[in-house]
C-alpha cells in the first residue's frame, strides 16, 4: 500500500499509513523505510527523507545496501554533493560489499554539480579500487565531457571502452553523437551514426531531433 501511494505521488497518504503502522506491530521494516525515503527524494523532500533515515536508525532497523544507494542517489540528484561524499565514505568504511553502482552514482553527482575534474579523478581511481566502469559509468562521463566542450576527450574515452571489456551500447553511441553535434563536429557525428547503424543500433528521438534541426538550418542533407 505504501509503495502504491508513493508511485502515485500520494506521499501524505503514504506517510499517514506509515505512522499508523508504526503505532502497531509489526514495526516498519527496512523495505518500508526505503520505499518512503525514495519517494521523498523524488519529490524533492530531502530534509524529510534524511529525518526519516534518522528515525529508521533510532528504531533499530539496520540500513542495507539499498538504503544507502537510495540516500546516495537522492543526495546527488538534489545537489547535496558534500553530504553524498560523506555517506559514500561511510559506506566504504562500513564493511558493506560495494560494486560499481555507488561509484557511478557519485561520479554522476560530481558531474552534475560541475566538478568534472573530481569526477574524472574518481573515474580513473576505479581500477585502483578493483572496479571496472560499466556502460552507465561511461555514458555519464562521456555526456559530461561533451557538455564541458571536450568532445575529443569524450571520444577517446568512448574508444577505450573495449579496454575494460565494455562495448558501447545504443545509449553510449547516442550520447557521443549528440556530443559531437552540440560541439559542431558534424562530420564525426555522421560517421559515428553510420557506425552505430551498422552495429544494429538506431538513433533515439533526441539524436534524431538534433540531426533534423541541423538539416533544416543548413538547408541540406548531411547524410549525402
Amino acid at each position: 500500500m505504501i509503495n502504491g501511494y508513493c508511485k502515485g505521488k500520494r506521499l501524505d497518504e503514504a506517510v499517514e499509513l506509515f505512522h499508523e503502522i508504526s503505532r502497531k506491530v509489526p514495526i516498519p521494516d527496512t523495505v518500508t523505510y526505503n520505499t518512503l525515503m525514495q519517494s521523498m527524494f523524488q519529490l524533492g523532500k530531502v530534509s524529510t527523507a534524511c529525518e526519516l533515515f534518522r528515525k529508521m536508525l533510532a528504531s533499530g532497523q539496520v540500513p542495507d545496501i539499498a538504503t544507502c544507494l537510495i540516500l546516495l542517489d537522492g543526495l546527488c540528484k538534489t545537489g547535496h554533493i558534500k553530504e553524498a561524499l560523506k555517506l559514500f565514505q561511510a559506506m566504504q568504511n562500513s564493511g558493506l560489499e560495494l560494486d560499481i553502482v555507488p561509484y557511478t552514482i557519485l561520479i554522476d553527482g560530481f558531474c552534475k554539480a560541475g566538478h568534472i575534474e573530481v569526477a574524472k579523478e574518481l573515474f580513473h581511481q576505479l581500477s585502483d579500487n578493483g572496479f571496472k566502469p560499466n556502460v552507465v559509468t561511461y555514458c555519464v562521463m562521456i555526456n559530461r565531457l561533451c557538455k564541458e566542450g571536450l568532445p575529443d576527450e569524450a571520444y577517446r574515452l568512448f574508444g577505450s571502452m573495449g579496454d575494460n571489456d565494455c562495448l558501447p551500447n545504443s545509449c553510449c553511441y547516442n550520447v557521443m553523437i549528440r556530443g559531437f553535434l552540440r560541439n559542431s563536429y558534424t562530420s564525426k557525428a555522421t560517421q559515428l551514426l553510420t557506425e552505430m547503424v551498422g552495429k544494429g543500433f538506431s538513433a533515439d528521438i533526441f539524436t534524431a531531433t538534433l540531426f533534423m534541426d541541423l538539416i533544416i538550418y543548413t538547408n541540406k542533407s548531411i547524410l549525402l
